[in-house]
């Protein structure tokens, strides 16, 4: 599986939500999306990625495509896959 299938899948999977919702989706956007379920994707996510996330980072986590460059600090790229 591609890093962009796992990344969008963390947030279908977590935020019960169809991936024509993704783009431009924001932190508390969605009901889902709250801290709690906000935790529970970064869980997902550091998993999926075996990457642990800085607390700053976890923070700035603010959109699906805020995250794609959080993640890029950490290695993980999403293009040319």
């Amino acid at each position: 599986m591609s890093n962009s299938n796992k990344y969008d899948t963390a947030f279908i999977e977590t935020f019960q939500v169809d991936a024509q919702q993704l783009s431009g989706l924001q932190y508390q956007d969605i009901k889902e999306w709250d801290s709690i379920g906000h935790m529970q994707l970064m869980s997902v996510l550091e998993e999926a990625f075996s990457v642990e996330l800085d607390i700053d980072d976890i923070i700035d986590f603010s959109s699906y495509e805020k995250g794609k460059e959080i993640l890029s600090k950490y290695g993980v790229s999403m293009a040319n896959e």
